[in-house]
Order: C-alpha cells, then sequence, then structure tokens
C-alpha cells in the first residue's frame, strides 16, 4: 500500500431535522470537529442538503446524500437521481440496511446505484452488514461477501478505487440498539470485506479501500475501533445528531489519522 487509508467519519442523520433546523445543526458541529486529520462527512436528508451545504462551505466538511435511484432519469414519482445532486453532495450512502429493510433493496438493485453514483462523481459509501441470527448460526462472513460481490460485481475494480469506494461494515443487529460489535469482531469482518476485494481484482488486493464500523458508535466506545489497524471510521447514526458526541468521535479519529501517517502504534494511539 503506497500510504495510509484516510480515516473517515460520516454521519448519517436519516429521517432528523428540518431545513430550518439542519444548517444550524451542522454549523454547530462544524465549529466542534474542525480535524482537517479525518475525513468528515454530514448526510442529511435530501430537503436538508442545501442549507447544510452553505453552512459547511469553507469548513472542509463535505456533504453526502443518503440514497441516490438506480436510474439516471425517469417517470420516477418521489424518487432523487444522482445527477440531480450536482452542487449539492459529492457523497452518497449507498445499500444501508433500513434501505434493504424497508424498501426491499436488493444486491443488484444496489449494484445499479453505485454504477449512477460513480458516472456522475458521488462518491459512494456501501453499507454490507449481517443479520443477529445470521451472525449466531456462523454465516456472517458468508452474507457480507455475498452482499459484496452482488454489488460489486460488473463494476470495473480501477473504476471502483477512482471512485474513492468506502465500505462500511454496519452489523445490522448493533443499529440503534445500543448494542455493538467489539473491536475485534468489527476488524475480523474488515479483513474478511479486503480479502473479497483481492478476489473482486481490486488494484493492491483492496487494501488502499477504507472500511469503516457502523452501529451504535459512540465518543465512549470509538477507540475500541480506532485501536484495530484494518478499521478505518465510522458511519454514525443518532451520535451524528450530538456535537458533543461527534466532538469526541472526530477527536479520537484524529489521534488515530495522525499516528498511521506518522507509522506510530494503533495501541499506543488509544491511551492518548
Amino acid at each position: 500500500m503506497s500510504g495510509p487509508r484516510p480515516i473517515v467519519i460520516a454521519g448519517n442523520w436519516k429521517m432528523h431535522t428540518t431545513p430550518a433546523d439542519a444548517g444550524e445543526l451542522a454549523r454547530t458541529i462544524a465549529h466542534r470537529i474542525a480535524e482537517p486529520d479525518v475525513v468528515r462527512v454530514i448526510c442529511p436528508p435530501y430537503v436538508c442538503l442545501a442549507p447544510v451545504r452553505d453552512a459547511l462551505a469553507g469548513t472542509g466538511i463535505a456533504v453526502g446524500a443518503q440514497n441516490i435511484h438506480h436510474e439516471l432519469a425517469g417517470a420516477y414519482t418521489g424518487e432523487v437521481s444522482a445527477p440531480m445532486l450536482a452542487g449539492l453532495a459529492t457523497w452518497v450512502i449507498l445499500g444501508h440496511s433500513e434501505r434493504r429493510r424497508d424498501a426491499g433493496e436488493t444486491d443488484e438493485l444496489i449494484a445499479r446505484k453505485l454504477g449512477r453514483a460513480l458516472e456522475v462523481g458521488l462518491r459512494p459509501i456501501l453499507c454490507v452488514g449481517e443479520q443477529l441470527v445470521e451472525r449466531d448460526t456462523g454465516q456472517a462472513a458468508a452474507v457480507v461477501e455475498d452482499q459484496l460481490r452482488g454489488a460489486l460485481t460488473g463494476h470495473e475494480p480501477e473504476d471502483l478505487v477512482r471512485g474513492g469506494l468506502v465500505i462500511a461494515y454496519e452489523p445490522v443487529w448493533a443499529i440503534g440498539t445500543g448494542r455493538n460489535a467489539t473491536g475485534a469482531d468489527a476488524a475480523v469482518m474488515a479483513d474478511s470485506i479486503r480479502g473479497t476485494l483481492h478476489e473482486l481484482g481490486l488494484p493492491e488486493h483492496g487494501e488502499t479501500v477504507p472500511v469503516l464500523y457502523g452501529g451504535s458508535c459512540t465518543a465512549a466506545n470509538i477507540g475500541e475501533f480506532m485501536n484495530e489497524a484494518s478499521i478505518d471510521g465510522a458511519l454514525d447514526g443518532g451520535a451524528s445528531l450530538k456535537p458533543d458526541e461527534m466532538a469526541g468521535i472526530v477527536g479520537r479519529a484524529g489521534v488515530t489519522a495522525r499516528a498511521r501517517r506518522g507509522g506510530g502504534a494503533f495501541r499506543e494511539a488509544a491511551s492518548r
């Protein structure tokens, strides 16, 4: 690998905030997470993209969308296509477990959305993760591998790397439940994910692709994940709406970013 992978902290606001209050929340958070060593992304609802974009101008914090349609245009009432986000967002979340559950999104559909994102230059955060029953029956790695293959097969490996692919491992049983995987659990899955990327032919065996952890991640437990060499940040839900939580998460991520850049030990970074 030519250099350390970037540390990414992305906040998914889900169906929270309105255009009237999103900008002020974004400004408050921006003041608290002025950490240039960390790639920071805020993903508000569609209707809040413009005020959040304006609030974050000049801060170095990127704006992401939470979803896109799998077609570039057409008769799809209520949908938003990738080209419509021009000037509003530069990142996009794809395949979130709530989209898979609530909208019935399949790996094939997510693969099409990934293609649309790459075509227009949106940097994708591709979410993968298993249900509790799948983990308890020893199927977690196989489920995640199938999701990855389903979403990535058909895309040129070089295009995925050039498009800045990021993978977010979000064990579904740890989302919004207060229960989270351990750092060791997440690290094992991150290694498995990169093994699949290697098999799919990504340059440098997929080692340049950041893998994030998502699932009840907080300022109190972020260190456990950042202490693992294979974990490169977090995709946060509820915590991303709380300035104090985001400050703690991004601050701890910055410690890891500097340690990795300087070749420092990850375990030592956790105690600082």
